[in-house]
């Protein structure tokens, strides 16, 4: 049943709305949840909801910060057991908005709930916040919808958002540890070249003895740490603002994105992470109902790289023209020839599905011995040339010493 209510918000003011419940005390109940004050509920006639549909909006706040994904997880977990549980729609993401403390979730929840309210799908309030869900979200909520399997698409969701984010969370971790070490060295470089070498120079220049050539480089690097610092920060600043405007250029973002594939050890990595993206993606999709066509154009978005998001329009328009999968992901020379064989059966098998969320999690561990393999690689370049470079600072400094002895001696 719906019933229409009157209620006064945080601030204030009058809020209308329509609520649909089993009961009028439920629907008390589930006002109350909205965070509001019911003065009036009563069973709802035709008017009362078209009005609701124009004065829906006025639970909303705002607040600082975005929703996290770990946030989003939770709720679509939770999601899915109460609608496991039987119980209506609404009433669960009436429950979900008690439960959640004032934040952007919460406030999205209620306005998700307002448009049910006014007689929009699930799926299509949540396409009214692409900024939390994206495209693969809605559409695996609507295939949900329409199979009439709710929550288990939900329960989906959140495994496939969990071993998403698990996979970034690797790659980025492992990036974590070289890069702190490259931002001391360079702090104690800098420190070296901006103070100490100065020093050393102003001692140099006062006993008037004649310097080698490799501690002239270094008083000079030095002075141009210095006093012309800025040259070094506009030429980074330039460099990543050219690097970032290319990318946003089709053709040139296209080169890019080549070349990083054709690059050692991070071309390997780059390949991997977009094949697990891929497999898991697409196999998550057509598990949940989504037409083949539709879900490798979800997946596509997904990728992040110019040249395999290519070949998986080349897999779709083959697809669309009556043909295979295997073959037009065999000629891309992209996909690795394991993945291609496995997909192949997968389709001769009509398996795909299953077949697609080995290949996941296959090349999930693939990723994490790639990002393993790349550090224990990187660790002794490292070590090596921040010993070239301190051990070139040390020579430079010491070599005019003996220049000195002999400017001391001859005095």
């Amino acid at each position: 049943m719906k019933f229409a209510y009157k209620a006064m918000n945080r601030d204030g003011k009058e809020v209308f709305g329509v609520i649909e419940s089993e009961s009028q005390a439920l629907a008390i109940n589930d006002v109350k949840n909205l965070g509001l004050f019911p003065t009036v509920v009563r069973e709802a006639s035709k008017s009362d909801e078209r009005r609701a549909r124009k004065t829906k909006k006025g639970i909303n706040e705002f607040y600082i910060g975005g929703v996290k994904v770990k946030q989003l997880v939770v709720m679509t977990r939770q999601l899915s057991t109460l609608i496991d549980a039987g119980l209506p729609l609404l009433r669960s993401l009436n429950i979900l908005i008690a439960q959640q403390k004032a934040s952007k979730l919460k406030d999205i929840l209620r306005e998700m709930t307002a448009d049910i309210q006014g007689g929009s799908t699930f799926s299509d309030a949540l396409a009214k916040h692409p900024k939390y869900f994206d495209r693969l979200y809605v559409n695996m909520v609507r295939a949900g919808e329409v199979g009439g399997m709710l929550e288990v698409v939900l329960q989906r969701l959140a495994i496939f958002m969990e071993r998403r984010q698990a996979l970034k969370r690797k790659v980025k971790g492992a990036m974590i540890y070289p890069i702190a070490v490259l931002t001391i060295a360079a702090g104690i470089v800098w420190f070296l070249l901006t103070y100490i070498v100065p020093e050393f120079a102003t001692v140099f220049k006062d006993f008037g003895a004649k310097l080698p050539a490799m501690t002239l480089i270094l008083i000079e690097i030095g002075d141009f740490c210095r006093f012309k610092w800025w040259i070094v920060l506009l030429t980074i600043t330039t460099t990543l603002n050219v690097i970032k405007i290319l990318s946003k250029i089709k053709l040139t973002k296209r080169i890019m994105d080549r070349v990083v594939l054709k690059l050692p050890l991070v071309g390997d990595l780059v390949t991997k992470v977009a094949v697990a993206r891929f497999a898991r993606t697409l196999g998550t999709l057509i598990t949940s109902g989504v037409p083949i066509l539709q879900s490798l154009k979800i997946t596509k978005e997904t990728i992040g790289n110019e040249v395999i998001e290519n070949a998986i329009m080349k897999v779709h328009d083959s697809i669309k023209d009556g043909d295979t999968i295997a073959a037009p992901l065999d000629e891309s020379k992209v996909f690795p020839a394991m993945v291609v064989n496995m997909i192949d059966v997968g389709e001769e098998t009509g398996s795909l599905d299953s077949m697609l969320m080995k290949v996941a999690d296959i090349y999930d561990a693939e990723v994490e011995a790639a990002v393993e393999a790349m550090l224990r690689l990187m660790e002794p370049i490292i070590i090596i040339v921040l010993g070239g470079i301190i051990g070139f600072i040390v020579i430079a400094l010491y070599l005019p010493i003996f220049s000195l002895a002999d400017a001391i001696s001859g005095q």
